[in-house]
């Protein structure tokens, strides 16, 4: 370890920042956990608070939004995860199946830029897009003849305009790490597969698609183990405290945010993290067996 840090200082120092991170968000933190046991006071502390066990669990799982905004962050993020992979995974092939390779540098850099635009600016964008009066989508519809929508009132089509952005937004990011993935395939075999008299099409599904499987099948499962917990930044950032989207947009994280900004406990807040957490957990070692088992080059350990 040490023989290789003096081989590579440069890279252990860009390593730095995201290791130091982790330790004090990641673990330093740990102990705080149990504030979801008790009513937390800020004079006394998390060891001197008032124990109380499961009573903040109950403020979420009592509620009358509890079922709605679980089924919208498993929903949302369900479709977030499906329509990403098949989006990152016809791109990538595309793109590798491009003779101009600075042509398809050129559109990887594109796919790629929208992943470092904040959710903010992201937000100004969509409401260009679909602001009622003077958005570019409803002023299409007028040219066309059609009567123009209320979009931001309209809670079922945030479902699909959610969809939507994540994939343009985040799409990228996988389209080169697949795309990493297919430059490691073994080139001798796209040679022999042309040999035997296959075509494009027989060489990607024969050769490419089963070989990107595994790296498909980590992503995925590192993506279900977050499955319950909403994309905050992006949702608060979109639809912010717009209660006429909360039908389809709410998720547990934007409804917990709501919760302690009105009540001030970060005991409630805890509780709902630890929740999330543990079924992720679940969900990643569980999510791991089923495909250790069917698929054994797909799983994670």
């Amino acid at each position: 370890m040490l023989f290789d840090i003096k081989r590579n200082p440069f890279s252990y120092l860009l390593l730095l920042p995201a290791a130091v991170y982790t330790f004090v968000f990641g673990y330093i933190t740990l102990p705080y956990i149990i504030i979801a046991f008790e009513k937390f006071n800020y004079k006394k502390g998390i060891w001197l608070s008032e124990w109380v066990g499961f009573k903040n669990f109950e403020f979420f799982f009592k509620s009358s939004s509890a079922w709605t905004v679980t089924w919208n962050t498993v929903y949302l993020n369900f479709l977030f995860i499906v329509t990403g992979t098949i989006t990152a995974l016809i791109f990538s092939i595309l793109l590798n199946e491009l003779v101009f390779k600075r042509f398809t540098k050129i559109v990887q850099s594109t796919f790629l830029f929208p992943n470092f635009l904040s959710w903010i600016i992201v937000s100004y964008i969509v409401y260009a897009l679909f602001s009622t009066q003077y958005g570019v989508v409803n002023e299409g519809l007028k040219a066309v003849g059609l009567n123009p929508t209320n979009w931001y009132t309209d809670a079922d089509a945030w479902t699909w305009i959610l969809v939507g952005l994540k994939i343009w937004k985040d799409a990228g990011i996988s389209i080169v790490i697949y795309l990493a993935a297919i430059a490691g395939i073994d080139q001798s075999l796209y040679e022999a597969a042309i040999v035997d008299g296959a075509n494009r099409w027989q060489q990607i599904k024969n050769i490419t698609l089963p070989l990107l499987m595994p790296t498909v099948a980590i992503l995925n499962l590192l993506a279900v183990g977050k499955i319950f917990n909403g994309d905050f930044g992006m949702i608060y950032a979109l639809v912010g405290d717009n209660a006429l989207l909360y039908k389809t947009t709410d998720v547990i994280d934007t409804y917990v945010y709501r919760a302690l900004r009105r009540t001030g406990d970060p005991s409630q807040a805890m509780a709902v993290g630890l929740f999330q957490s543990l079924v992720g957990f679940i969900l990643v070692f569980g999510v791991n067996k089923i495909t250790k088992k069917f698929y054994p080059d797909g799983a994670i350990f």
